[in-house]
């Protein structure tokens, strides 16, 4: 056995020491050298504590007895147990005797009269005068060096005890091993404690802690008493009904017993014997002294091999620990030199008591590791093991056992191993279920989370240690294991593949109580220690102010992290980005932002109880923005503003959104200050193929809340919060903001002002502003809420996203309510004024207009598409979207500017009638357009009109869609007899060709008429004639080169040489020219001059103008012959007849 391992070490001293005992009759109960010669029975005890009237004589008692050498081996009442329990080379030393009889196993009896020999034989031992003379001589030196020791009265027993009480001071060999072996008599029973009884007598006797008196229980299990009374002491502290409360003096007596006991385990004889086994189990090699058996023992603890009794026992020393570092013997001489150069034991406001708590120690250290104030390592060590015990096993700390009794039977029984209880109750209070923890024990949690500092070391948390060892060996083994910086690594990497569920919620458990206590950070702490003090009027590391609310520290600092040089009293840099880290991990989860949760509790549960996964409550509560109450809102529109400054606050969509940064944003997103430059870029690049789901729903939900208030969008509201100010007071809508701005602007542009009122960074912001507002329907309110129920009933399955609802509704805007429709027509007038606001277009078009304008001003982009609309180097889609365009402006005049700005005289001049019955918000489907074509035919148009009209004529000649008033009229004509030309993907007007072949065929007068309406309008030019055109190109060319183009003159010029024998025309040419010539023929006669002015234009515009002109002017010469010749005819017969 180890113990007597030990005692051959011990046997030098034994030997000693049985050399002066032998010389002592009193202390071996015997006559004594000197005194008289009538033998003596055994010695009887003190008076205070006399023995039992039946107690058993000693025996041998009245045998008379050599006053040397004698020995316990040789006593009748013994030699039985001893031949039994003790090896025999043991039987010489009177103290290895004792030491075999004493440390038996508990389930092993001896003899009542041995028990009493033994009991009457420490007693004398420990209070013989002259056993003092020993302890002289052994301990010489050191008495003189201990004052206490040496002005202690001699003959009493005390100075035993006060060696005792010093042992930890004595430096000499043989002292100390003489000190070790007497500690171990004294501790075996709580009545040779000096001075133990006296103070703690009634105590014992009021909590039935045993009987005072030798007989009545084994004197072995005397330690049960000491055991008894130091578990009264702790569930006194875990209790708040005190009936039987322990006397001051008897309580720091008992922590003084657990305090000397702390060496060496074999002096805890109520743990010694409760752990006997477990000891040769766990702890076989571990030497005993300093505490180590203990520590190996509390190391063990939750072993599934550890034995009840032996788990209870150490959880009573350990709860001692708590009230009483002192009973730590390894934590109280590693951190003394420690504790007494920080000061830790000079704060006159506590109480001496609260000194020695353990938590006062571990605050008082901790904020010097923090401070950065030297402290041992081996201090810090143990600082760590306890910090440890604390996380470990709740009921340690007596204020969680007190306070936190309801919620541990409700919901936390049966984990009481390995910290589960205590993560079992972080999880009720950070309110991950139905019930809530009550305030006093949410603030036990925060007080025990503060003491043991989990934040400094993860490996503190055991729950969390073994909940994330497969993360931490995968995602965060670059890093230092112990290092602070291993939580923020798992921070980093929750929600992702590399975490597991069960780390998760130890982690969000753990740092739901650190976010509450900006210092339970260290690296926060260590960064942002002078700015929190000279900013947010913090006290020190281990100092709470009841008015400063949980969080309120690290809000102060992340409000003054986003503040700008204008706004004075920033951050130091350090500092900075370190809020910024932990602001970027928070916001995961708005229980990790004190101040939201407190504020927005209520409405969380109104708004947001079925959003319960990642992310959701936050977004909810964005969404909801309008809704809730006012403190509430002001915290979370203070979140937005900054997620608006710094994206990466929302770590969920940075992590959704990874792929397209690194290809299209790794500039922006690489700079350690973001100021929205990362949120524009994703918005810009939201359609690469790059993009996926969670990441286009993160982006467009980040812009659906900007809408909410211009100051969400971090740019937009430091470019224009001035001209806001300024310009458009009391707005707060961003949407507003955006059109009171963009209306101020255009006004300005059309006014032609000398100086634009809004500030030119603000236009420029605000172009990037309404660009990205025309991607999405949600993004503008004043079109979304009117079109609502038609996107529902037209567009269901359209997703919002590219301006592809914008673009079903405008494909289906015949069927939109009037309200809707309304809106888009605005839309779309806006957007043909201003092409970079049609999404669409922009869009399809993007490598188009760089190949094509990139020298053409931005409001002139899609005239420069229209004029390359042909080549060969157009994209197809692109083409496609050009076309889309072109006929919804030809739909109505107002959504061609170039053409409203051309015709401003000429519209008002020929078409009021159509003004007259138009409305304001609707398309006049293209009356207005054709009517200025029919003035074009007639030639009377403004050259700057004319020129327009050309052009509408020139592209509608080819694409008869483009023709709005023909579409509508010849629909079901052109599905009869044009189904086939109708269905080429390439128009190059042989739909009109056919509907003019077929014009004997066309049965719908309103077709016939708009057929007609082009004959006349290719009379005035044949480059409205495509087909026409194209058959004559090479005749034209040959023989009209010099003519100049327009009212008609190519035209003639073609009739003149189909006439002239002597020109020889195209085959093709001439067989076109001919069938026009019948199709004029026909016209004429279908659709005769309406007036002289229409029959003047007919032969003004006709190939045979010059004929018929000739032809005029010989009527007109025969007409005044004739006129002439009668008159002078009737003048003769009327003078004849005058005559008669």
């Amino acid at each position: 056995m180890a113990t007597y391992s030990r005692s051959r070490l011990l046997l030098p001293l034994l030997l000693l020491s049985s050399v002066y005992l032998c010389g002592f009759g009193s202390v071996l109960g015997l006559k004594a050298a000197s005194g008289p010669g009538e033998p003596q029975n055994p010695p009887h005890l003190r008076a205070v504590d006399p023995p039992a009237k039946d107690a058993p004589a000693a025996a041998g008692a009245s045998q008379p007895r050599r006053a040397t050498g004698w020995k316990l081996s040789e006593e009748e009442a013994c030699r039985e147990d001893l031949t039994r329990l003790c090896p025999k080379h043991t039987w010489t030393n009177n103290l290895a005797v004792l030491e075999c009889l004493q440390d038996r196993r508990e389930e092993t009896d001896i003899a009542p009269d041995c028990n009493h020999l033994l009991w009457n034989y420490k007693l004398n031992l420990t209070t013989d005068p002259k056993f003092e003379s020993v302890a002289m001589e052994v301990c010489k030196s050191t008495i003189a060096e201990i004052k206490e020791c040496n002005e202690e009265e001699r003959g009493r027993g005390y100075l035993v005890s006060c060696l005792v009480d010093h042992r930890g001071n004595v430096s000499e060999y043989q002292c100390n091993q003489y000190i070790t072996k007497m500690t171990s008599i004294v501790f075996s029973d709580y009545r040779l404690i000096c001075g133990f009884m006296d103070k703690c007598k009634e105590d014992i006797n009021n909590l039935h802690c045993g009987s005072i008196n030798v007989g009545h229980k084994d004197v072995h299990s005397q330690g049960e008493v000491i055991a008894c009374l130091e578990k009264a002491l702790v569930s006194e502290a875990e209790h708040q009904d005190r009936a039987r409360p322990i006397k001051e003096e008897c309580q720091k007596a008992i922590l003084r017993v657990a305090e000397l006991s702390s060496d060496d385990f074999h002096l805890d004889r109520h743990l010694y014997f409760s752990c006997r086994d477990d000891r040769e189990r766990f702890c076989q090699n571990t030497q005993a002294g300093e505490g180590k058996v203990y520590k190996c023992l509390f190391n063990h603890k939750f072993e599934e091999a550890m034995s009840e009794k032996c788990r209870d026992a150490l959880t009573t020393r350990q709860k001692l620990i708590s009230q009483d570092y002192r009973v730590s013997y390894s934590l109280a001489k590693a951190c003394k030199l420690d504790l007494r150069k920080q000061r830790c034991s000079l704060d006159t406001n506590l109480p001496r008591a609260r000194e020695a708590r353990l938590s006062y120690l571990l605050l008082c250290l901790e904020a010097a590791v923090h401070r950065g104030r030297p402290v041992s390592g081996e201090c810090q060590g143990e600082m760590l093991d306890y910090r440890r015990m604390l996380m470990e096993d709740f009921s340690l700390s007596p204020e969680i056992v007190l306070h936190c009794r309801t919620e541990i039977e409700a919901h936390c029984s049966g984990l009481h191993r390995k910290g589960r209880t205590l993560h079992c109750l972080m999880r009720i209070g950070r309110g991950d279920r139905s019930a809530a923890v009550d305030s006093v024990c949410q603030s036990a949690l925060q007080t025990l989370i503060q003491s043991a500092d989990p934040g400094a070391d993860y490996r503190i948390d055991r729950a969390l240690n073994e909940a994330c060892e497969s993360v931490i060996q995968t995602a965060c083994k670059h890093i230092r294991n112990g290092d602070p910086m291993i939580l923020s690594c798992l921070m980093e990497h929750l929600y992702t593949e590399k975490m597991v569920e069960d780390c998760e919620h130890r982690l969000l458990e753990l740092q739901y109580f650190i976010s509450r206590d900006w210092k339970l950070d260290p690296v926060l702490y260590k960064k942002c220690q002078g700015d929190a003090a000279r900013l947010c009027h913090t006290h020190g590391w281990n100092e709470t102010s009841e008015l400063m609310p949980p969080g309120a520290v690290f809000s102060c600092l992340y409000r003054h992290a986003y503040r700008t040089e204008e706004q004075g009293r920033r951050l130091s840099r350090d500092c900075k980005v370190e809020v910024q880290r932990i602001l970027h991990q928070r916001a995961l989860d708005v229980k990790l932002d004190p101040e939201l949760q407190k504020r927005c509790m209520t409405d969380l549960g109104k708004w947001c109880s079925e959003k319960t996964d990642t992310g959701q409550e936050l977004e909810c509560l964005q969404d909801h923005l309008e809704d809730l109450v006012s403190s509430c809102r002001e915290v979370v529109s203070n979140l937005t503003e900054l997620e608006s400054e710094d994206i990466q606050i929302d770590a969920l969509l940075i992590r959704a959104c990874e792929p397209v940064i690194q290809a299209h944003c790794h500039d922006v997103a690489d700079n350690q200050i973001d100021t929205g430059d990362l949120m524009e870029c994703l918005v810009q690049n939201k359609h690469q193929k790059e993009m996926n789901d969670k990441c286009t729903v993160g982006v467009t939900h980040f812009q659906l809340v900007q809408m909410k208030d211009f100051r969400f969008s971090y740019k937009f509201k430091m470019a224009c919060k001035e001209d806001v100010l300024r310009l458009c007071p009391n707005i707060k809508k961003k949407v507003d903001v955006v059109i009171c701005l963009s209306t101020t602007v255009r006004n300005d542009t059309l006014q032609e002002a000398r100086e634009q009122r809004v500030s030119l960074k603000c236009r420029k912001q605000l172009r990037v502003e309404e660009l990205e507002m025309s991607e999405d329907i949600r993004l503008e309110p004043e079109l979304y809420d009117p079109c609502k129920s038609d996107i529902s009933r037209l567009c269901p399955n359209v997703a919002f996203g590219n301006a592809q609802m914008i673009e079903c509704l405008k494909e289906q805007k015949k069927q939109l309510s009037q309200h809707c429709h309304q809106r888009i027509f605005r839309l779309q007038e806006v957007e043909m004024s201003d092409p970079e606001l049609d999404y669409q277009l922009m869009r399809v078009c993007k490598q188009m207009i760089k190949r094509f304008c990139t020298e053409a001003d931005a409001r002139n982009v899609l005239q420069c598409l229209k004029q390359n609309k042909n080549s060969e180097l157009m994209d197809p889609k692109c083409k496609q979207m050009i076309t889309k365009r072109q006929i919804t402006q030809n739909t109505d005049y107002r959504l061609n500017p170039v053409l409203r700005k051309a015709c401003r005289a000429d519209i008002p001049k020929f078409c009021q009638s159509i003004l007259n019955k138009a409305s304001e918000d609707s398309e006049l489907e293209g009356q207005v357009i054709a009517c200025l074509k029919l003035k074009y035919a007639d030639q009377r148009l403004s050259p700057d009109c004319e020129d327009q009209i050309r052009v509408i004529l020139q592209e509608s000649a080819l694409d008869y869609r483009l023709d709005p008033q023909l579409q509508m009229h010849c629909s079901d004509e052109i599905s009869r007899l044009c189904a086939e030309e109708a269905a080429a993907q390439e128009q190059t007007g042989q739909v009109e060709e056919c509907l003019k072949v077929n014009l004997l065929k066309i049965k719908q007068e309103a077709c016939k008429k708009e057929v007609l309406n082009m004959l006349k309008e290719s009379k005035a030019d044949i480059f409205v004639d495509p087909v026409l055109h194209t058959a004559c190109a090479l005749d034209l060319k040959h023989h009209c080169a010099a003519i100049t183009p327009g009212r008609g003159r190519q035209m003639s010029c073609l009739m003149e040489a189909l006439q002239d024998k002597r020109v020889r025309l195209q085959p093709e040419c001439k067989k076109r020219l001919q069938d026009r010539i019948d199709m004029w023929s026909y016209a004429a006669k279908v659709a005769p001059a309406e007036g002289f002015s229409d029959l003047a234009v007919q032969v003004m515009t006709s190939p045979s103008k010059n004929y018929i002109l000739l032809m005029i002017a010989l009527s007109v010469c025969v007409l005044f012959l004739v006129g002439l010749l009668c008159g002078r005819i009737t003048k003769r017969v009327t003078r004849e007849l005058k005559d008669r």
